[in-house]
């Protein structure tokens, strides 16, 4: 079962800690920055909106007590009608024998309705309809339209079922006089008896609304705002577009309007938003302010840019704050950086200096420290390493083939006792140089001539005992003469060479050894026309030893020619029964 792995964010991958932190700061403070302004922006655009709300309210509460004053005027109006005696009489009156007899009543009381009209021109006309069939108005002659009912007019019976309270009437088109039709909104009025409870006749007034759309008219609640009148029955007694609420092109949220009582709703049209703002009347009617929102912040785009400018200046204010703390906080970690990088190069003396007292100082204490140990480690293991080095140059000299030395031994004795004089003095000589070659220098290195002549010594030695088996040939350049090379580095290799090739031939078998250079490197090249090595043999290159000398053959002079660099060792290509031939890769000037 495959376990979890953390989420890994790599919003903020930069090459460099400091624009990690820079960008990490810009976008916090880019978004706190944001949110504030979109959330100041919206209690500002909220206040100004209630503001004007608030405002709305008390035009419309405006509106709505001059309206209520001006329809009060008119019930005042129907009053002074109810009290004055001529009236009274007239309506209540039954003992008129003919019009001659009316006629002195009729005309103060059409002079009364007349001197209310010159001062009121709002007024369209005054009327009274006594219940004794009598009626006089404004007029001095007054045509009633013959296919009008007065009875069952909307003003009279609305007024009846008043009982002396005055009505007034949705906006309609007045048809009792005689070819004349007024758009108007009819205030009427029961007059009762003296007892107050009998009805005697109607008084009604009508009004043209001239009045009421002067007072709707001159409120401004913008460019598009405007105030409307609604009756208790949902009918408008006046809108600024009467026209286009008449033919369809325009509506209104009446039933919205009439199931509220007075207060404020808004209603959403996409971006925009109208606010209704309700006012009820005493008589029933409903003022109704219309505004739109986006014109009641009238400085709104100003609001808007003027945010938007502050946040731009507020935004780069702290962008170059955080980029001020972003330097100073990685300034630290940035010499750090330094003093790896000098650490990777192989500089393990340098140290930081972090004074700070946080993480990072901590961090940079316990990196000289770090460093500190790294050096004085890779001092030891040089030390360690040149011990061992000179350890196994020691062992190598110190073990040389038992066998090798009993063997050239016994061949000595053997050639002494068939008087071969001549050979003794020959293999006896170059055993001696061998063991002088190795024997007499102290130090780790030894120039080609003298490897050269320790290598000769010892495949002389080989070529008297193996007689007429072995030969060697060496090619060197007399230019690489005098640089030092690790000593005893051939011998094993031309060991392998006899032990493994040469000496499982049947016929001749010939050793070479070619030196060179080539640019800042020295090359050694052994090579056999022995039986050569298969495939698994070669593959495990320098694990190669002879089987007498192990530890101290190919593996032994491979590592430590190693020691100078990954480049530099042996090198193997061989094939069966053909030979074998190792390359050594030496640098110069040791």
């Amino acid at each position: 079962m495959r376990k979890g792995r953390g989420i890994q964010f790599d919003l903020f991958k930069f090459s460099s800690i400091q624009s990690s932190i820079s960008v990490a700061f810009s976008c916090l403070i880019l978004f706190i920055l944001a949110i504030t302004s979109v959330i100041s922006y919206n209690l500002s655009a909220n206040s100004v909106e209630g503001n004007s709300e608030h405002y709305i309210s008390e035009i419309i509460q405006q509106v709505n007590l001059n309206i209520q004053s001006y329809v009060t005027n008119m019930e005042n109006i129907g009053t002074l009608a109810m009290t004055n005696k001529d009236v009274k009489y007239y309506i209540s009156s039954t003992s008129f024998i003919n019009e001659e007899e009316r006629r002195p009543y009729e005309k103060r009381i059409s002079d009364l309705f007349q001197s209310i009209l010159i001062s009121r021109k709002d007024i369209a006309s005054i009327m009274v309809f006594g219940y004794n069939d009598w009626f006089v108005s404004d007029r001095r002659i007054t045509s009633l339209n013959a296919n009008a009912n007065i009875t069952e007019q909307p003003w009279y019976t609305k007024a009846q079922k008043g009982s002396g309270k005055s009505v007034i009437s949705s906006p309609h088109v007045q048809n009792i006089f005689q070819n004349e039709y007024r758009w108007v909104v009819s205030l009427s009025r029961e007059l009762k008896s003296a007892d107050g409870l009998t009805g005697e006749g109607i008084f009604l007034v009508d009004l043209n609304l001239s009045v009421i759309n002067e007072i709707c008219s001159g409120i401004n609640l913008g460019k598009r705002g405007y105030v409307f009148i609604v009756d208790n029955e949902g009918n408008i007694v006046y809108h600024p577009q009467q026209k286009l609420i008449n033919s369809n092109l325009k509506t209104e949220l009446i039933d919205q309007v009439t199931s509220k009582s007075s207060g404020s709703f808004i209603v959403s049209e996409g971006n925009k938003k109208r606010i209704y703002t309700i006012k009820d009347t005493h008589f029933g009617w409903k003022i109704v302010g219309v505004a739109y929102t986006n014109e009641l912040i009238a400085n709104q785009d100003q609001i808007r840019v003027s945010y938007i400018l502050w946040s731009i200046l507020a935004l780069a204010i702290a962008l170059q704050i955080s980029f001020l703390i972003a330097r100073h906080l990685s300034r630290p970690i940035k010499k750090l950086q330094s003093s790896m990088k000098q650490v990777e190069k192989g500089d393990f003396d340098i140290r930081t200096e972090i004074l700070s007292e946080n993480e990072i100082g901590q961090l940079g204490r316990t990196f000289n420290i770090m460093v500190a140990r790294i050096r004085d480690l890779m001092n030891q293991i040089i030390q360690n390493e040149h011990l061992k080095r000179k350890s196994e140059l020691k062992l190598l000299e110190s073990q040389i083939n038992p066998h090798f030395l009993y063997n050239t031994l016994d061949s000595i004795i053997w050639m002494a006792e068939r008087k071969k004089h001549t050979e003794v003095v020959q293999m006896t000589s170059a055993l001696a140089k061998l063991f002088r070659a190795i024997i007499n220098k102290n130090t780790d290195t030894i120039p080609v001539r003298v490897e050269l002549e320790h290598i000769t010594n010892y495949l002389s030695i080989q070529k008297m005992r193996y007689k007429d088996k072995l030969d060697f040939e060496i090619d060197v350049d007399p230019r690489i003469l005098d640089y030092q090379v690790p000593k005893i580095i051939l011998q094993p290799i031309v060991e392998n060479a006899i032990y493994h090739g040469i000496k499982n031939k049947l016929e001749l078998g010939t050793v070479k050894i070619i030196a060179r250079e080539e640019g800042e490197d020295l090359i050694f090249i052994v090579s056999d026309d022995g039986v050569g090595m298969d495939l698994e043999t070669m593959d495990q290159g320098v694990k190669l030893t002879s089987g007498r000398n192990k530890g101290i053959g190919l593996s032994n002079v491979n590592e430590r020619i190693k020691l100078f660099g990954s480049k530099y060792g042996l090198t193997f290509k061989s094939e069966r029964w053909v030979g074998t031939e190792v390359t050594i890769v030496l640098p110069k000037g040791l």
